[in-house]
């Protein structure tokens, strides 16, 4: 076995994150959305032969229906990978994406591959946010303590507004703010590098004629970023999770489509095939919290990757934090004193989508790209996961 060594990112990509149901990906197959990502990774590295690729390892939070039977194995094949590369598909709910990242380091670090390639992809257009029958062992109910696994992520969100104090209008004001950043970055151009655009082919039928009608369009943006937010329009928006609650869809992140994928490698991958390391895969760390809280798991996870890292927060340049939910967010930036600047500064889900597993994926390669557009040593991935879990992940540009 060889020694432990570092884990290069070489590429990193995403699709645009489209809304569900309505959006441009609601009629996109998840495996064909995995697929046409993993190829748009792979051309970012001409040089690489494929078949040095060990293994590839895609988080999907509900891996079942549409993006069952194993998504990483299909959307390789797919992708038209060769077929002596194997597929893992692995659940952490939220931190999916990010633990794939984090596991394909591992392998690298550790001695036991090369060249891997890490995913994320969930379409919630197509399979429901609990799945197709979800069914909770009824022992939960039980305990007390337990009974918060089966809270919905809206309750849990009420419950750390509450216990940390996080008014509406702060709410509120986040995802407002959450929605500027995001459009300005848009227009600035800032997700260029990271985005693939991907083509969309619509069929409608001509009800005169009864032709059907098909066209095709290149998506370039994510769909969720909206111009005409105002904190007028926030206000007036109802709770839909506990009555005197204050938690509203306008302040809680968006359902949404879309897929992410980096390819990391070895230094020694790294020469022989001449790619060029966009940054260095430094810490994961991941932890657990009261599922009935769970939007707090960032602060437990944060604190842990740094250790792991010997960094301290001042040492991070950029931090992508998940925005579940407003309450949960504003919740973490306060107890751990992040500063906002350095917070989502082109925008969170709240504003551009959380397509649950994909989204950790997708976050890597904002950070990975922001670093190097920026000119900035060291950023962070983190976000709160499903029935109580933290997780965070820290790059170095190189």
């Amino acid at each position: 076995m060889k020694q432990v060594q570092d884990a290069y990112i070489v590429a990193a990509t995403r699709t645009p994150i489209g809304r569900s149901h309505k959006g441009v990906f609601r009629n996109y197959r998840p495996d064909d959305l995995l697929a046409t990502t993993l190829k748009a990774a792979l051309a970012q590295v001409p040089g690489l032969d494929p078949k040095a690729i060990e293994d590839i390892i895609c988080g999907c939070a509900i891996p079942e229906g549409q993006q069952g039977l194993n998504v990483a194995r299909i959307g390789a094949v797919l992708a038209g990978l060769p077929t002596s590369i194997g597929g893992i598909t692995v659940n952490r709910f939220c931190a999916s994406g990010l633990s794939a990242v984090a596991m394909a380091a591992d392998r690298i670090r550790v001695g036991e591959a090369d060249v891997m390639v890490a995913a994320g992809v969930e379409s919630m257009s197509m399979v429901p946010m609990m799945g197709n029958s979800p069914s909770l062992s009824p022992t939960i109910f039980e305990r007390d303590g337990d009974v918060g696994i089966a809270y919905g992520m809206g309750l849990t969100a009420e419950k750390v507004a509450q216990q940390w104090n996080v008014s509406r209008e702060a709410q509120d004001a986040f995802a407002l703010e959450s929605h500027r950043r995001a459009i300005a970055a848009q227009q600035a151009g800032e997700f260029a590098d990271e985005i693939t655009p991907i083509e969309v082919t619509d069929r409608t039928l001509n009800i005169a004629t009864g032709e059907p009608v098909i066209s095709t369009r290149t998506v370039s943006l994510d769909e969720g970023p909206r111009p005409d937010t105002s904190i007028e329009g926030l206000a007036k928006l109802r709770t839909v999770f506990a009555a005197r609650g204050s938690v509203t869809a306008g302040n809680s992140s968006q359902t949404s489509d879309g897929a992410g994928a980096l390819i990391l490698a070895s230094g020694d991958a790294v020469k022989r095939f001449g790619l060029t390391p966009l940054a260095r895969f430094v810490s994961y760390a991941s932890r657990g919290v009261p599922p009935s809280i769970m939007g707090i798991g960032p602060i437990e996870a944060i604190p842990a990757a740094l250790r792991y890292a010997g960094l301290s927060q001042n040492d991070m340049d950029w931090i992508e934090l998940n925005e579940a939910f407003a309450a949960q967010s504003l919740a973490v930036i306060n107890t751990l004193n992040l500063d906002p600047s350095k917070v989502n500064p082109m925008g969170g889900a709240i504003a551009l989508g959380h397509p649950l597993g994909a989204t950790g994926a997708i976050r890597a390669a904002t950070v990975v790209h922001a670093l190097r557009r920026k000119q900035l040593r060291y950023g962070m991935v983190t976000m709160c996961v499903g029935m109580g879990q933290g997780a965070a992940g820290i790059f170095e540009r190189v």
